[in-house]
């Protein structure tokens, strides 16, 4: 996902990508966001439902006035916080720690969306399962085609070929 983007998730949801500034050794989040862009609604959507979810139960964020108006005393929901957030087998993956029953159905929901929306541009998509797994529509499929075939083209094998002639016994 380019970093423009990515800023926008880190900046309006502090919370669920604290971890974005740790070390490799404490998170994979350090890498940042490993998604195409089209996924970004997606993202976005879920972290809205996520963190609006946990302030309203745990009378947090814009719901903290409630605490005195209702005697806020529900069992608090622990923060998510994102630990990895990236492709995987062409749908999107979203690691994470703390959160409840709630915000794991609302990731699972986002995760199945995720294998129907093109990763690059948003728009509806199908998985493509010939060679590398990605979520595409068909005008994304096409152009990433066309950039596989030409780099497979500009494959120079005369190397590869020779080193095998020369090590075979036959």
């Amino acid at each position: 996902m380019k970093q423009e983007l990515q800023d926008k998730l880190f900046e309006k949801y502090p919370k669920i990508f604290r971890q974005k500034d740790l070390s490799m050794q404490e998170t994979a989040m350090c890498w940042g966001i490993e998604t195409g862009d089209g996924w970004y609604n997606i993202l976005n959507v879920l972290c809205t439902n996520i963190q609006q979810h946990i302030d309203w139960n745990n009378c947090t964020g814009k719901y903290e006035d409630q605490k005195q108006k209702f005697k806020c005393n529900r069992e608090p929901i622990p923060q998510v916080e994102a630990v990895q957030v990236k492709e995987k087998y062409g749908g999107l993956r979203f690691y994470y720690h703390g959160g409840d029953d709630r915000t794991s159905g609302m990731i699972a929901m986002a995760e199945a969306m995720s294998d129907y929306t093109c990763e690059e541009c948003g728009a509806p998509g199908k998985q493509n399962t010939k060679g590398w797994i990605r979520t595409l529509c068909n005008g994304c499929l096409k152009k990433y085609q066309e950039i596989q075939s030409k780099r497979w083209g500009e494959l120079d094998t005369k190397p590869v070929d020779k080193a095998i002639k020369d090590n075979c016994n036959d």
